[in-house]
């Protein structure tokens, strides 16, 4: 994210002038710093400056050999590849705020950490989050339209990160807790928090977008996952399950249900098709706070906290599994993947409950001219 120019020196050696100026490639490149009082101080470092951008491009580009954790023993067979620098939001969006926290901590949500109180929006809050989740709703349409073989997740991200700014939103995930891309892209055995980089998608892959949008004060948020080409049966089956599992999981939500009570229609539904679901990471509240109470676990007998009114709004999020629940991290403390090495495939929406069932409020629009996965089964 952009600093603050006024708070700038000038890099040029021997001069300390207040900068007002930052290189244009390396906004581009999302090169860190680089800011000069004037053209001329600019032109004179150039020969040395521009090593800079020659070295970023040939990191991000460099997949030879490319192993920056030696000694980690992975679970399944995929790989990291190099991550390029993280892009600029303009200054003239509105952003929630983790965006300009050097740490990216959340300080709205960490106020509200260990409360179980649920917000009910009032009409405006609501209308508010209709229009952040039609927006989210657009921007992973987009996404969908991309992935297909030979295609970077890196790519994904850019189109993800643009389509937002196009629309005047704060791609949520940037800098929370420092993750460095506008969305989530897990691949095969990444349950979930998959960063964005070089890998190209290949044939038979399975591929998860998560988004989520702020808008106006306001987040969206949710995925889907994606096929890559032709993939197998066993594929295709765990997928379309875990969609499953999500649908009928919505429609339990209706005043007075408890929360607690959807992890028994998840977990039911994956056990009977042979799958596990996952433990590690829930559901959650989401309105002017990115996560907030309350928090929904995806498995049965759960101790979920709260029942559902008018006005809450919410994710149902359930990741399933061909093999294990349980996972591990990768080093890069984000990417969450199963122990076993196999599979897993997730689905998302956002939720308003009303008076006599729920809004699915990131539904896919009917007449947005993109088929379905459902339709490739």
């Amino acid at each position: 994210m952009a600093a603050i120019l006024e708070s700038r020196n000038c890099e040029t050696p021997g001069c300390s002038s207040q900068a007002k100026l930052q290189c244009p490639t390396c906004i581009k490149l999302g090169i860190i710093g680089s800011y000069f009082c004037s053209q001329e101080c600019f032109k004179g470092v150039w020969g040395e400056h521009k090593k800079v951008h020659k070295k970023a491009k040939h990191d991000s580009d460099s997949t030879d050999n490319y192993n920056p954790w030696p000694g980690y023993r992975f679970s399944g067979k995929l790989r990291p590849y190099p991550v390029t620098p993280r892009r600029i939001v303009p200054d003239t969006i509105g952003r929630p705020d983790h965006a300009d926290h050097p740490e990216g901590v959340p300080l709205g949500e960490k106020q509200m950490r260990g409360r179980t109180v649920i917000k009910v929006l009032n009409d405006e809050e609501i209308e508010a989050m209709r229009v952040a989740c039609k927006l989210g709703r657009e921007v992973l349409d987009i996404a969908g339209k991309a992935v297909g073989i030979g295609v970077t997740t890196e790519e994904i991200d850019r189109q993800v990160h643009e389509a937002c700014v196009d629309r005047n939103c704060y791609p949520s995930p940037l800098n929370y807790y420092k993750f460095p891309k506008a969305c989530c892209t897990s691949v095969n055995e990444v349950i979930c928090h998959g960063i964005p980089d070089k890998r190209p998608l290949q044939d038979g892959d399975i591929v998860n977008v998560d988004i989520s949008a702020y808008h106006n004060g306001y987040h969206s948020d949710l995925n889907e996952t994606f096929f890559v080409g032709n993939v197998d049966e066993a594929g295709k089956k765990l997928v379309k399950t875990t969609y499953e599992c999500l649908m009928l999981a919505i429609k339990e939500v209706k005043p007075g249900v408890r929360y607690r009570e959807l992890g028994n229609v998840i977990q039911k539904h994956a056990h009977t098709n042979g799958f596990s679901v996952v433990r590690s990471y829930t559901g959650h509240g989401i309105n002017s706070l990115f996560h907030t109470a309350p928090s929904i676990p995806h498995y049965a007998k759960n101790k979920g906290i709260g029942i559902m009114k008018p006005g809450h709004t919410f994710t149902i999020e359930p990741m399933i599994s061909e093999g294990t629940f349980r996972d591990d991290i990768w080093p890069d403390n984000w990417t969450a993947v199963t122990q076993d090495g196999k599979r897993s495939a997730q689905f998302e929406h956002t939720l308003l409950v009303t008076e006599t069932g729920c809004d699915i409020l990131t539904q896919r629009l009917e007449n947005d001219g993109q088929a379905h996965f459902m339709d490739k089964l």
